[in-house]
């Protein structure tokens, strides 16, 4: 596992130190590691929403919207016929 040094300002340093303290966090390394994660989670979750978001661009209009259709086909759909 590779070396990294890092500089924090203090109230960052302090907040480190009380997430280890509370015992969520073996260490600055564990806390590190962790925050890292999620943000690799944050951003591969960001790439899906960009694609789908583009692939349901690219897909075309839509067209006309019914929406006492749509929104009879939910209350079907919830038992709801009302």
């Amino acid at each position: 596992m590779a070396t990294m040094n890092i500089s924090l300002p203090d109230p960052m340093r302090d907040w480190v130190e009380s997430q280890i303290e509370s015992g969520q966090y073996a260490n600055n390394s564990d806390y590190v590691r962790d925050r890292i994660r999620k943000d690799q989670q944050k951003a591969q979750k960001l790439i899906a929403l960009q694609e789908a978001i583009d692939k349901g661009l690219a897909s075309g209009d839509a067209g006309e919207l019914n929406m006492s259709a749509i929104i009879q086909e939910a209350k079907h759909r919830a038992g709801t016929d009302a």
